[in-house]
């Protein structure tokens, strides 16, 4: 909260510079270090926690939607990326090069995977015969490279960790099916485990994955206003099966090409969390994700009974929840600003008149909440208080979101609107890409997605006058 004492001094203001407050949460919560590669950072045991728990809730949501998970290589030779033109123009300003093996040069180069549909591509083509083949519901876990230019932790590097799910289809219906769910899946996780609202809708051409035929994303509004794309699904129709001559005998005896999809979601979410929800004393972190949901303080802890009263609390809890108890030498308000760094949603507090009087002390991070309970009503009234917490965060953003998006029916405003303040603006168009280029130039603001909800603020494009086809929504984006 903007009011509250500051409690970890050494974090810029948000208000201030929001970058080097990002970049000060990211290393003083433990989350990431830089690496002497550039562009690739080093995930500090605490930030790869976060990771690994979006990844058990993401892994658990497409086996339960029939996906298995396989790996494919890291490197894909150079004529094979070649396959799909679009594919390949789209990539190649990212792609890193293997040219060497040992001291030899390769006959071939081959190319750090930047995406692996090509390698989906050629495995597909040798397994899949027939309709009875279909669906393959496929997805991996991986790393993937490409060479950004500017890059920031988490959000933009050389080198992230994602998913990356890619499914094959007798029926061009089937494949959308599929796409579409897969987006309200990542709008799933957003919502209801990492407490982001996300604005879901289709990609432009001008901004949809190189090779799609439509990209579907979600949206979230970072803290400051600028747009962050959360999660991407595309649909490929059968142009990669063409390309790589995918066919299979269909159930009118026919050789025809399967529909295929795509579909991600990276550990820049990790940075979507920070941006959401942190403030000026750290992070602020979901239960779901959140490595430590509880941390026990034991006040007052070399008096007798303390640290034995607060073990007991811990094997009690850790049954249902991830808890630490910190019976380090440090003092108490050390530990209070070290664990409000990093985001743990409940601290809980006892000391010796709390042990006398049968009763612990519980402090939400979000806005520093103190609850007095009983140790016996502990079980029940802990789950009620993350709710609660949960629910604040998504209010919070979702109140930010709503609070920083305008709309409007022109040129003059839309460019006053954009010069303001980060926002989203709605605004309607015609559906020409040099309108949309018109846009970046002129306001500084990127089309972020067409959305399914949509709506007619006009009846005519907000830049060139002509009919509207489309309400999009445009802002500024990391």
């Amino acid at each position: 909260m903007a009011d509250q004492k500051k409690m970890v001094e050494a974090v810029t203001s948000m208000d201030v510079d929001f970058a080097k407050w990002y970049t000060d949460i990211v290393v003083k919560a433990e989350l990431a270090d830089y690496s002497p590669v550039r562009g690739c950072i080093i995930f500090r045991p605490y930030g790869y926690a976060i990771w690994e728990n979006i990844q058990k809730i993401l892994d658990k949501k497409f086996k339960d939607t029939g996906h298995e998970n396989v790996y494919m290589p890291m490197l894909i030779p150079e004529s094979l990326l070649q396959k799909e033109k679009d594919h390949v123009e789209g990539f190649a300003p990212e792609v890193a090069w293997v040219t060497h093996g040992g001291s030899e040069q390769l006959t071939e180069r081959l190319c750090v995977r930047p995406t692996s549909e090509t390698l989906f591509c050629e495995h597909y083509a040798n397994i899949v015969h027939s309709y009875r083949d279909l669906p393959k519901l496929y997805n991996q876990w991986c790393s993937v490279m490409r060479w950004e230019k500017t890059t920031r932790p988490f959000l933009r590097t050389s080198e992230f960790l994602w998913q990356e799910g890619h499914t094959l289809h007798e029926t061009a219906e089937e494949a959308i099916a599929e796409t579409e769910r897969m987006l309200g899946v990542y709008a799933d996780l957003c919502e209801n485990h990492l407490a982001i609202p996300v604005l879901k809708g289709i990609k432009t051409d001008k901004e949809k994955f190189a090779g799609a035929e439509s990209t579907y994303t979600i949206e979230a509004m970072m803290h400051d206003g600028k747009a962050l794309q959360s999660g991407t699904s595309h649909y490929f129709g059968d142009g990669f099966a063409k390309a790589f001559d995918i066919t299979f005998q269909g159930r009118d005896n026919t050789q025809q090409h399967p529909h295929q999809t795509s579909w991600g979601a990276s550990t820049r979410l990790i940075g979507a969390l920070i941006m959401t929800h942190g403030d000026n004393n750290g992070l602020v972190l979901p239960p779901d994700v959140a490595p430590v949901q509880i941390v026990i303080i034991p006040v007052a802890q070399h008096k007798e009974g303390v640290l034995e009263a607060a073990a007991g609390l811990r094997d009690k809890l850790s049954a249902t929840y991830r808890v630490k108890l910190d019976d380090s030498d440090n003092s108490a308000g050390w530990k209070y600003a070290e664990y409000e760094m990093k985001g743990v949603p409940l601290r809980l507090e006892l000391g010796p008149r709390d042990i006398a009087e049968g009763q612990c002390v519980l402090v939400r991070r979000d806005n520093r909440q103190k609850y007095f309970i009983k140790l016996d009503e502990l079980e029940t009234k802990i789950p009620e208080i993350l709710k609660e917490y949960q629910a604040a965060l998504f209010q919070k953003a979702y109140d930010n979101r709503a609070t920083r998006t305008h709309s409007a029916d022109n040129l003059d405003d839309l460019i006053r609107i954009a010069g303001e303040s980060n926002c989203y603006i709605k605004a309607m168009w015609c559906g020409d890409v040099a309108c949309e280029e018109a846009l970046k130039d002129k306001a500084g603001v990127s089309s972020r997605c067409m959305p399914f909800e949509q709506e007619t603020i006009a009846d005519t494009c907000v830049c060139c006058g002509k009919p509207a086809k489309a309400m999009v929504v445009w802002g500024k984006a990391y």
